[in-house]
C-alpha cells in the first residue's frame, strides 16, 4: 500500500472488487451506490451543501425561541387581566377574593380586633376608670324613714284592733346637680306607696366621702318618679348632664349605684342601650324610658345612668321582674331609665314651682264602667264622671256627674287610663271635645283644659273621693 492512499483500503476477490473509502472527518455525510456489478461504493456529499444547510437550521431556531416569548409573554399578560377582572368582579358581588383575603389576613396579624366597649362606645369616649373617678363624688346614698300605721296586730291576748305607728326604711341612690346641693333622686325613694305610708318623714344622704347629712325634700312627682332633695352644703361637685335624644341602641352606658343598700354603696355596672322611648306602664302610669341590659338593681333607683363620655343620660328606675314593682326579678338584662331630656325640664320645674307646669285637666274623679257593670245599669261601656270640681274646665263646659265619657277628640275610650294618654298629648289651654252619653243620648262637649298643679302627689284643691282611678 502506497503512503498516498492511507486513508484508502483496497480490496478485491473472484467474484467482484469492492471498494470502500474513508474520508476525513470534514466530510460528514456518505451516500451510498449500488450498481449491477455487485459493487458497493461509498462517498461524500459536496461540502459546498452542508453550509448552506447549517444557517436555515440557526434560524429556525432563532424563530422558535422567539415564538416562545411572545407566547411566554402573552400568557403572563392574559393571567394579569384574568387575577384583576376576578378580584373586580369579587369586589363587586361582595364575595372577598383571595387578594382581598389575604390583604384582610395582614390586617387581623398587625392590628388586633376592638373590643366590645370599643365597639359600643362614642368617638369621643373616655376610658371607663376615668368616668368612674369623675362620677363617684357626685353620687350618693338616699336613705329615708316612713312611718305608716298598722291597722291590726296579734297578740297572746288576741287581735288588737287599735292602729299601731310602725317604722320603715328604705334605700336608693341619687346624684348631685348643683354644688350648692340640689340632688336628684326617684319619687319612690322618698314616697312610697307600697304600704301608704306617703311622703318620707326623715330623708338623710350619705356622700361618697362616707359623710351623712340631713337632706329636706324640695318636691317630687309620682308620675314621672322624680324627687328633688337639698343638703346646706356648698362646694359640692355636681354631675355632668348629657342629652339623651344622641342616644343609639347598641351605645355602651354604665350605671353607678347602691344595690341593696350602703354595704355596696358605689357600685359600677355596665351595658348597651336595648331599646329607646320604651312605653312602660309603672304603678298604672305609663312612662317614656330607656332599655339596657346594665345591671340595675333595688337600691340602684335614682342613680345616674351615664354614657361613654361620662354624661348623665339618664335617671335609673325599675328592674323588669315578675311585676315591675317587686324586686324578686325572674328575669335578667331588662333594666329601665328616664330619659335625661325629659327629666330635666321636670327638674327645673320641681326646683322653680315645686309642681310640673303645664299639665292639662278637667277637673273631674272617675270610675270604669265595665261590660258587665254596662249590661246590669244599661249604660255604654266608658268613664263615669263620679264628682266635679266646682270652677274646674269640666264644670265651666257643662259636664255633670253621672254622665258616662265614651269619646275624647273622636277617639273611643272605655278607661280612664286611655282617657289621660289622649288627654296628656294637649297642655293647659287647649280645648278638646268630649263626648258623653246623659240620659241615654249623646252629647259632644268642648272643654278647655286647665293648667293641673299636684305638689308632691297632691293637688292644690284636692278631691275628698277614693275612686280607684281619677283623672283630675
Amino acid at each position: 500500500m502506497s503512503d498516498n492512499y492511507n486513508d484508502k483500503d483496497t480490496y478485491s476477490s473472484d467474484k467482484g472488487s469492492y471498494q470502500t473509502e474513508y474520508y476525513s472527518d470534514k466530510y460528514n455525510d456518505i451516500s451510498r451506490n449500488e450498481d449491477n456489478m455487485g459493487s458497493y461504493t461509498y462517498t461524500s456529499e459536496n461540502s459546498s451543501d452542508s453550509r448552506k444547510k447549517k444557517p436555515h437550521l440557526a434560524l429556525k431556531c432563532i424563530a422558535a425561541a422567539l415564538a416562545l416569548v411572545i407566547l411566554g409573554t402573552g400568557i403572563v399578560q392574559v393571567y394579569k387581566f384574568l387575577n384583576n377582572t376576578r378580584d373586580e368582579l369579587a369586589e363587586f358581588s361582595g364575595s372577598p377574593s383571595k387578594t382581598v383575603l389575604k390583604q384582610q389576613e395582614e390586617v387581623k396579624e398587625d392590628e388586633p380586633l376592638p373590643s366590645l366597649i370599643e365597639l359600643a362606645s362614642r368617638t369621643d369616649a373616655k376610658p371607663l376608670p376615668d368616668i368612674v373617678d369623675s362620677i363617684m363624688p357626685s353620687v350618693v346614698g338616699v336613705a329615708s324613714t316612713f312611718e305608716f300605721e298598722q291597722q291590726q296586730s296579734f297578740s297572746m291576748w288576741g287581735w288588737n284592733s287599735t292602729p299601731q305607728t310602725q317604722q320603715l326604711r328604705g334605700t336608693g341612690t341619687g346624684f348631685i346637680i348643683s354644688d350648692d346641693g340640689y340632688i336628684v333622686t326617684n319619687a319612690h325613694v322618698v314616697y312610697d306607696v307600697d304600704y301608704n305610708a306617703g311622703e318620707a318623714v326623715e330623708v338623710s344622704v350619705l356622700f361618697s366621702d362616707e359623710t351623712e347629712h340631713e337632706a329636706s325634700i324640695v318636691a317630687y312627682d309620682p308620675d314621672t318618679d322624680i324627687a328633688v332633695l337639698k343638703v346646706d352644703e356648698t362646694g359640692l361637685k355636681p354631675a355632668v348632664l348629657g342629652d339623651s335624644d344622641e342616644l343609639r341602641v347598641g351605645e355602651l352606658v354604665i350605671a353607678v349605684g347602691n344595690p341593696l343598700g350602703f354595704d355596696l354603696f358605689g357600685t359600677v355596672t355596665s351595658g348597651i342601650v336595648s331599646a329607646l322611648n320604651r312605653k312602660i306602664d309603672i304603678n298604672e302610669k305609663k312612662m317614656n324610658l330607656i332599655q339596657t341590659d346594665a345591671a340595675i338593681n333595688s337600691g340602684n333607683s335614682g342613680g345616674p345612668l351615664l354614657n361613654s363620655c361620662g354624661q348623665v343620660i339618664g335617671i335609673n328606675s325599675a328592674k323588669m321582674s315578675s311585676s315591675y314593682s317587686s324586686s324578686l326579678a325572674s328575669v335578667e338584662g331588662l333594666c329601665f331609665a328616664i330619659p335625661m331630656k325629659e327629666a330635666k325640664v321636670i327638674i327645673d320645674d320641681l326646683i322653680n314651682y315645686r309642681y310640673v307646669t303645664g299639665r292639662p285637666q278637667i277637673g273631674i274623679n272617675t270610675n270604669d264602667i265595665s261590660e258587665a257593670q254596662s249590661r246590669y245599669f244599661d249604660i255604654p261601656v266608658g268613664v263615669l264622671v263620679r264628682t266635679v270640681q266646682a270652677g274646674s274646665a269640666a264644670d265651666i263646659a257643662g259636664i255633670e256627674v253621672g254622665d258616662v265619657i265614651i269619646d275624647i277628640e273622636g277617639e273611643p275610650v272605655t278607661t280612664a287610663q286611655e282617657l289621660n294618654e289622649i288627654k296628656n298629648q294637649h297642655k293647659a289651654g287647649d280645648t278638646i271635645t268630649l263626648t258623653v252619653c246623659r240620659n241615654d243620648k249623646d252629647i259632644k262637649i268642648k272643654v278647655t283644659l286647665q293648667e293641673k298643679k299636684t305638689i308632691n302627689g297632691k293637688q292644690a284643691a284636692p278631691f275628698n273621693d277614693d275612686s280607684k282611678i281619677s283623672e283630675n
